[in-house]
């Protein structure tokens, strides 16, 4: 069935669609329900992860090997069971919620701003859309990831107001104590750029190369030989690997900052006496494990970063066509 509506006609209506209260509210449900099945899938791996990153002394044995993760892991759930692999999960559920959500509306509402034709899509435009709406989720929700970072890093289990007390009390910079809670802010903010630019922008090319490629479209479709716009439905098995794909590239292109950012991050828990700055975590990295330092876990970084793309994006693409938008 063709479609025939003129396209000025069709880019109208759609942006009247997407602009609505309904469109905002059921793409940022769908974008919660998307982020928080896609962290839990890989909740153990993300606390190694961060053990890794952080070099806390009871598991720097570890990073480094190939088989560090299993070995970390095994660690973990001998001392503290399944719960000690998923220290942390609950502030992480509280934070990835509100964070997905936020970037995946504020993705929708900057497409209809920067690309509202078919013809405007650019690669410039998809990569402007991605990193503006990954700066404006954690700026909402970066104190959250703080906390949940800290509970992670921790050996001993400990609450959610207590982790949050004792950022509080720690030396404050500028004096003012509410920026211990965006300690490693600006880092994050500059790998957010790359990192959901890229994420966004590789999505979209390996999500249409499986829709428009002769070959690969014949098996990817949901109902091949149906002309659709550009938006027709793909298997769960090419949305899972666009997914995929998306996430290592992204990762690729962000990890230093992120390594960065997670060890300003535990400053206050390394040295409670003085406030990390940017400048003194790079020259200690630097410093200790050299440039390969800043490529500390990205092996687990990429067996974390994989399938929760695969999965985040997987299951909007789902709840997309489940709410009808």
């Amino acid at each position: 069935m063709q479609v025939t509506l003129q396209p000025t006609v069709k880019a109208n209506k759609l942006q009247k669609k997407e602009q609505s209260l309904e469109y905002v509210m059921k793409s940022g449900l769908a974008g919660g329900i998307a982020g928080c099945l896609g962290k839990t899938a890989i909740a153990p791996m993300d606390r190694v992860k961060i053990l890794f990153q952080a070099r806390n002394p009871h598991f720097e044995k570890y990073s480094g090997r190939f088989t560090g993760v299993f070995g970390a892991g095994k660690e973990i759930y001998r001392k503290h069971g399944i719960i000690g692999l998923f220290q942390g999960h609950s502030v992480t559920l509280a934070r990835i919620f509100p964070y997905a959500a936020i970037k995946f509306v504020a993705y929708e509402q900057l497409k209809i701003i920067l690309m509202p034709t078919q013809q405007q899509v650019t690669s410039k435009r998809q990569f402007m859309a991605g990193s503006l709406a990954g700066i404006a989720s954690v700026l909402f929700t970066y104190p959250l990831d703080l906390i949940r970072v800290r509970m992670a890093y921790e050996t001993q289990r400990s609450g959610l107001v207590d982790m949050a007390t004792t950022i509080y009390r720690e030396p404050a910079s500028q004096k003012l104590r509410l920026l211990n809670f965006y300690r490693g802010f600006l880092p994050t903010v500059a790998g957010m750029t790359p990192y959901a630019g890229v994420s966004f922008w590789s999505h979209h090319i390996f999500t249409q190369f499986c829709r428009q490629h002769p070959v690969i479209s014949s098996h990817a479709l949901v109902v091949p030989g149906q002309e659709y716009d550009y938006k027709a439905p793909l298997k769960p098995w090419a949305e899972l690997v666009c997914g995929g794909l998306a996430g290592f590239v992204a990762q690729t292109s962000s990890y230093p900052l992120e390594v960065i950012r997670r060890r300003m991050q535990i400053g206050g828990l390394l040295d409670p006496t003085k406030f990390v700055s940017f400048m003194a975590t790079v020259t200690d990295i630097y410093r200790v494990k050299g440039f390969k330092g800043f490529y500390v876990g990205l092996t687990i970084g990429y067996i974390k970063v994989v399938p929760m793309f695969a999965i985040s994006f997987t299951t909007y693409e789902y709840m997309k066509r489940l709410l009808h938008f």
